[in-house]
């Protein structure tokens, strides 16, 4: 079995393989590929015949030439942490010749989930305008280790939100990206992080993009003591490093209780029927901005979850996330 993994990877020798299922003798595969210059192919893999042929594409309108490269960029945080993260260019542009790009800083959700190489439909929307996305695996990101996880217990909006504006700095160290054209995209906690990029944080970012992300984490704590769910109480209480809900220190890492100071234009995007984090923390977040007259908007999704899980409402939410930014923050080159 383990000659038919490693024959078959040497197969696709510039592609990301996933094995997806196989026959019982293992001689017949299906598998999932993704390359910078594919964004998603199945095959069915024949070992005897020695033979791989595509069964479907992910995304057939997509040419291979529209497709941003992507690649696995280390830099180092303050404290002297090695943070990985994925580091998309445009399309056609190459990391040895381009400079002072515009940059998209897009964080995960999770936040104890990480992102991998292969095609990201946002990170590639964004790179498509002419956009280098940097994907940091911050502090906190799960699938490393345990102790790369809880490094990021007690650190929400501080060190996994500076480890994201630490990239920032090492990338405009290094002439690929202008460090005053960035704006910062996210979902779930990947939005909570844009929110506190201009909130929590200033002269950073010239828009943030936050979608379903979360504002008020004194109200998301008490959300699952309210549902007497112990485990995740439990849990989310080690990553904010507080011991209830009461906590003072909540509101002053909640975007929503520090709208005052945000520094940059906002666009909320929220899914009325989202479960996992209710439309109630956009809500919230657009009315204190609101009240202090800064520049925000707010896209409301009728029938949409937390996943963006509708054809529709996953293709508004792309197209308003994206002319966002262009607004706030042109490329150079379209």
């Amino acid at each position: 079995l383990q000659a038919i993994v490693e024959g078959t990877r040497k197969a696709f020798p510039d592609s990301r393989v996933h094995f997806r299922s196989a026959s019982e003798s293992g001689q017949k595969l299906i598998v999932y590929t993704t390359a910078d210059d594919d964004p998603g192919t199945w095959w069915f893999v024949d070992i005897a015949k020695g033979d791989a042929s595509p069964i479907g594409y992910d995304r057939p309108e997509i040419p291979a030439r529209d497709v941003g490269a992507s690649q696995v960029w280390h830099y180092t945080a303050t404290d002297g942490l090695s943070i990985p993260s994925i580091l998309t260019l445009p399309p056609g542009v190459s990391g040895e010749k381009a400079e002072k790009l515009p940059l998209v800083v897009l964080p995960h959700n999770g936040p104890q989930s990480r992102d991998y190489l292969g095609f990201d439909w946002l990170a590639q929307a964004y790179a498509s305008r002419g956009y280098v996305v940097l994907q940091p695996n911050f502090r906190g990101s799960g699938n490393y280790s345990a102790v790369y996880r809880n490094a990021g217990f007690g650190e929400w909006g501080r060190k996994m939100q500076t480890d994201l504006s630490d990239g920032v700095a090492a990338l405009a160290k290094t002439g690929l990206i202008d460090q005053s054209k960035v704006c910062i995209v996210g979902a779930g906690y990947g939005g909570y992080a844009a929110l506190a990029g201009v909130t929590l944080q200033q002269g950073i970012y010239r828009c943030a993009v936050s979608i379903a992300g979360l504002s008020d984490l004194s109200a998301w704590l008490r959300s699952f003591e309210y549902k007497r769910r112990y485990n995740a109480e439990r849990y989310v209480e080690k990553y904010l490093g507080v011991s209830s809900s009461r906590a003072d220190e909540l509101e002053e890492i909640s975007p929503a209780f520090q709208a005052a100071n945000a520094d940059a234009p906002v666009l909320l995007i929220h899914g009325k029927d989202d479960t996992r984090v209710p439309i109630y923390h956009s809500e919230k977040m657009y009315s204190r901005l609101k009240k202090k007259d800064k520049n925000v908007q707010f896209v409301k999704l009728e029938g949409e979850d937390h996943f963006l899980s509708r054809s529709d409402t996953r293709q508004r939410t792309l197209e308003a996330a994206v002319a966002f930014v262009l607004e706030h923050n042109p490329p150079t080159r379209r």
